[in-house]
């Protein structure tokens, strides 16, 4: 019975056998592969989605022959058509350049934001978690005065005191965020610091902090990842609204939150002017949430 519970050895009977390094590399790619079969028709369009997102990030004039600023008034306020697949505003610019134009600075604008809310959010969790006491009463009531204001209205206060513009705004949204990510981070170290080889780890001699940074951030990276790309679609939405409100960047530059604004005082004639960008921004939060649900299950 003995035998049959202890580690297999290698050739000379000193240790136990080692997996080769293919074993792992060949794991991966049947965990990953058994998640390919499960993607689903949606899964594949909100991929494909992205696929044109990060092309218009990377190189818009590829994908629209049109320049996004130049106005033509022999053109003005046209209806969609295969010239103008997303028809034209009321200066007579293509629509459709503008929407692709507006994409990097919109998205640039949501990741800064969850950049900002992620790396403070990271360093606060962990330390409310792992060393507690006076530290994590600080840091606890401090979130709850983030909670308890409505994100869109305290990005909107932090935007105004920092100034108008596309960084000052996602400064603000990213502040915004710092208590979801410090909520969740906090509850995984709390989980994970009082697993088994986290304590026999202390007991072996190693110091708070090689514990911190071999055991406990490298088992908690699943979840947050997940939410990031969750809190990801939900910085466009509030970049989105903070530049219809007129505290994004400023015109003639392009911005998704800045179109829809710019269309709704034609939106009785002229309705394709914020419906399409309006839809971009839906179809965009809704891909980026169908690409979060395959990294949760490809990270396991």
């Amino acid at each position: 019975m003995a035998e049959s519970l202890s580690p297999a050895l290698d050739k000379t009977g000193k240790g136990p056998v080692r997996q080769p390094q293919w074993a792992s590399v060949a794991a991966w790619f049947t965990r990953h592969g058994r998640t390919s079969k499960r993607l689903q028709t949606g899964d594949i369009l909100a991929l494909a989605f992205l696929l044109v997102l990060a092309a218009a990030i990377v190189v818009p004039g590829w994908l629209t022959p049109y320049d996004p600023l130049l106005p033509d008034p022999s053109a003005t306020l046209l209806a969609p058509s295969w010239q103008h697949p997303f028809g034209t505003d009321y200066l007579g610019r293509d629509l459709l350049s503008r929407v692709l134009f507006g994409t990097g600075r919109t998205l640039a604008g949501s990741l800064v934001a969850v950049l900002i809310g992620l790396g403070v959010g990271i360093v606060l969790g962990l330390a409310a978690a792992y060393f507690g006491g006076w530290i994590d009463a600080l840091v606890g009531r401090a979130m709850d005065v983030l909670l308890s204001i409505p994100g869109l209205l305290l990005s909107m206060v932090i935007v105004v005191s920092l100034g108008f513009g596309a960084i000052n705004a996602a400064i603000a949204v990213g502040v915004s965020s710092v208590a979801v990510f410090t909520r969740l981070i906090r509850s995984e170290v709390l989980t994970i610091k009082e697993l088994g080889y986290v304590e026999a780890s202390r007991h072996l001699g190693q110091t708070k902090w090689q514990v911190l940074r071999r055991h406990v951030l490298p088992n908690s990276y699943s979840a947050v990842f997940t939410l990031a790309a969750l809190q990801f679609g939900s910085a466009i939405l509030w970049i989105a609204s903070l530049s219809f409100l007129g505290y994004g960047a400023p015109p003639p530059q392009p911005e998704w939150g800045l179109l829809v604004a710019e269309g709704r005082e034609y939106v009785v004639s002229s309705p394709w002017m914020v419906l399409l960008p309006g839809l971009v921004i839906i179809v965009t939060v809704v891909a980026i949430g169908r690409a979060s649900r395959l990294l949760r299950n490809i990270l396991g």
